[in-house]
């Protein structure tokens, strides 16, 4: 998922990278076999810096029209910042890449002052995937492949995304009461950790 709302709702990511992975490796392959300073071989450059501008330009889009619907359907929006240098260490660098996650939260970044609503950043030091959202006990550390656990205080059995979404919920509100600022954040976007995004554990989430 590209992200998981405080809602439940998760947010298939669109995976443009690796959708366009072989057609990406054949052009540049094309390209290598050209002779350098020859037409052929600018035709080719050609062929492979389009086919890069087409990824971006769909990932831009996608990110243009999920943030657009999130800041019209929610007054305030909070946002985990996660280590993405964590996530490749992870071996995730290639699905943190392709969700362009830090992008997508500029775009949210700009478009709520825009518009007027409320962004709040959770620290990434929150122990947004330990924590049940339920009774509060922080559980202890999650391997990455843990998709769901449950709280042994309380007996809940949680999906790990939809929880850290909730605890990245909870935790916007009392930021906003700490500033000043009464807004309840619905819904929290939790980053899909796989996507760079967990509810992200990698990368930033979104309440």
């Amino acid at each position: 998922h590209f992200a998981v709302l405080s809602t439940g709702e998760k947010i298939d990511s669109p995976r443009f990278l690796r959708r366009a992975e072989k057609k990406q490796k054949k052009a540049q392959r094309e390209l290598s076999r050209k002779q350098k300073g020859s037409k052929n071989r600018e035709k080719a450059r050609l062929k492979v810096a389009r086919a890069h501008a087409k990824v971006t330009d769909a990932r831009k889009e996608f990110h243009h029209q999920l943030s657009t619907r999130l800041i019209s359907e929610n007054q305030g929006i909070a946002v985990e910042s996660l280590s993405v240098a964590g996530l490749a260490r992870a071996k995730l660098a290639k699905s943190v890449h392709d969700a362009g996650w830090s992008q997508f939260v500029n775009i949210l970044e700009y478009k709520a002052a825009r518009y007027g609503r409320t962004l709040i950043r959770i620290g990434r030091f929150e122990s947004t995937s330990q924590t049940c959202s339920t009774c509060g006990t922080v559980d202890g550390p999650k391997p990455l492949d843990v998709r769901e656990w449950t709280c042994t205080a309380c007996g809940t059995v949680h999906d790990r995304d939809h929880n850290a979404a909730l605890n990245i919920k909870t935790a916007a509100g009392l930021a906003a009461s700490a500033c000043g600022a009464p807004v309840r954040p619905e819904p929290v976007l939790a980053q899909h950790e796989e996507a760079g995004s967990h509810g992200f554990q990698t990368g930033n989430r979104a309440a």
